[in-house]
């Protein structure tokens, strides 16, 4: 294997329920500071990292919706949730001598920088893993459409989508052993076959501005180094 890396700049989306680990709610301080090594490895190849993690761990707003509650409220609570998450990450990457900046959606100024592409631009410039927290700042969006949003904002040649499998399969494989597994699939095909890999937002952001997905286990220590230089096992979403 290759230990040349296949992309310059790329987007980690890494789900809130990943740094739970094996706890029913909240983080793991252990992932997080085993994800934080995986970033770190992909750094010391030189390839420049923004990172998108959700808040499932903490909150999620679309419960708050379907017990009758407000959506907006709800959404703007996992909003917050994203933050919390964002700045334990941070704090597990600056463990590891990595400098890195948190810029939020949602202006909290006493906590981390707001978000703007100039911003984000400048801290990539510079080196430092971006963080991005509170999802595109608007409810009625996930941290999946986030995750496609700021990877054409900051330019990323693809989007790493960390799961709790090893890729794309035709259904949940730890609900159905009967599910296929794909390693190659064009973005029209996920948003016709119904794959629930992302929303459909951020599927179809993704192929508007022909950024590849490629979605590995996030569960694997160092699969994110392996799969940034053509190895490990993953499938890949790219429509040429």
């Amino acid at each position: 294997m290759s230990a040349k890396p296949l992309y310059k700049r790329v987007l980690l989306k890494a789900s809130g329920e990943a740094l739970m680990g094996n706890q029913g709610f909240g983080i793991d301080v252990a992932v997080a500071d085993r994800i934080a090594s995986d970033i770190a490895e992909a750094r010391a190849m030189g390839v420049e990292v923004g990172v998108v993690v959700g808040g499932g761990n903490i909150f999620r707003g679309v419960a708050v919706a379907s017990k009758g509650g407000d959506r907006v409220t709800g959404d703007h609570m996992g909003m917050l949730a994203t933050v919390i998450n964002a700045l334990a990450l941070a704090t597990s990457l600056r463990k590891l001598d990595i400098d890195t900046v948190v810029l939020s959606a949602i202006a909290m100024p006493e906590i981390c920088e707001s978000f703007s592409q100039r911003a984000t631009l400048f801290h990539l410039s510079l080196g430092r893993v971006v963080i991005f927290a509170g999802g595109t700042g608007n409810p009625f969006f996930t941290t999946d459409s986030a995750a496609a949003l700021r990877a054409a904002e900051m330019g990323a040649e693809a989007i790493f989508k960390g799961t709790q499998v090893d890729g794309i399969y035709t259904a949940d494989p730890k609900k159905d052993p009967t599910a296929t597994r794909f390693d190659h699939l064009t973005h029209s095909e996920v948003l016709q076959k119904g794959l629930a890999v992302m929303d459909i937002a951020a599927v179809a952001l993704a192929r508007e501005n022909s950024i590849p997905i490629i979605v590995f286990s996030i569960h694997e220590k160092g699969g994110f180094a392996e799969i940034l230089t053509g190895g490990g096992r993953a499938t890949i979403v790219t429509d040429n």
